[in-house]
């Protein structure tokens, strides 16, 4: 499966690639290299070596280690990987969807690491060392918005600087975490009614004001309709676990990949790879011919 999803994503590359080639390779060029290194879970070194390519993909040249450390923090080759996941949201038409759901996952790199990048934060029932992927959901196989940031920044941070940048306008689910004033007034800033249950439930509120759309988030969760659409929140889950149970997804990190730039690289590259995946399972006519 990774040799097939690997020629999807060369395919798209060199069609969205509209720059000439700097020097010896093109920025499709140096992430098809990137990827493949990405889809069988090795360092990038290991893909710049011609024995790790199958006769029928072999390249005449590849590009060195250095190479792709340089190459890949320019901003044109991050360009394409974000026109790439334009593309792929597009075709799946996720934006004209009004329900969305926010949620962040772990990313720990372990305690004795030196990556100064990393941070100390609450991680999956536990504290933990390293990153946390912050993502705003819809029904598509791509997040709306995401993030990436130490995992001692806070979720509703983060959840901020995410929903600021959403299209359109709908409802916005989201866990506990998300039960802030504040965050509230900026998910209906951007169109957006926040829904959160409570932190602390069965408690008074008090005397001090709270948000209209915090109080509008209460009055819909003790509504039948609130409540039915609360449970769309379970697809976040949903979207968290398939992007991590299958071959070439999102595992624990690497040895290899520490440092802010790296550990988003490649986190973005997993989550177009997991597009591929679903768009080519979900939709017949997603087909492209065979990269030579």
């Amino acid at each position: 499966m990774e040799r097939e999803l690997w020629k999807v994503l060369c395919h798209l590359l060199s069609s969205l690639c509209k720059r000439l080639p700097r020097g010896a390779f093109g920025d499709d060029e140096i992430l098809a290299v990137y990827f493949w290194a990405v889809l069988h879970e090795r360092p990038v070194s290991w893909a710049c070596q011609p024995a790790h390519w199958p006769c029928d993909l072999a390249r005449q040249h590849l590009p060195s280690q250095p190479t792709m450390s340089r190459r890949m923090r320019s901003d044109s080759v991050q360009q394409l990987m974000v026109s790439l996941e334009k593309h792929l949201l597009a075709v799946s038409a996720v934006n004209l969807l009004w329900v969305r759901m926010i949620d962040a996952k772990a990313l720990p790199v372990g305690g004795p690491s030196k990556d100064v990048d990393a941070g100390w934060g609450r991680g999956a029932c536990a504290v933990q060392h390293g990153y946390k992927f912050h993502a705003v959901w819809g029904f598509g196989p791509l997040p709306i918005a995401w993030g990436l940031a130490p995992l001692n920044v806070s979720e509703q941070r983060m959840a901020e600087k995410l929903i600021a940048e959403l299209p359109g306008e709908g409802y916005m689910l989201g866990d506990s975490q998300f039960d802030s004033n504040a965050l509230y007034n900026v998910a209906a800033k951007a169109g957006y009614q926040l829904v959160a249950p409570r932190q602390r439930p069965g408690t008074n509120l008090g005397h001090r004001r709270h948000s209209p759309y915090r109080l509008r988030s209460m009055e819909l969760l003790r509504k039948p309709f609130g409540k039915a659409l609360y449970r769309l929140r379970i697809r976040i889950e949903h979207c968290f676990a398939g992007l991590t149970t299958f071959a070439g997804g999102l595992g624990p990190l690497p040895f290899w990949v520490r440092r802010y730039h790296r550990v988003r690289n490649w986190l973005h590259a997993k989550l177009l790879v997991n597009a591929v995946r679903i768009l080519r399972r979900t939709n017949p006519t997603f087909t492209v011919t065979a990269v030579e």
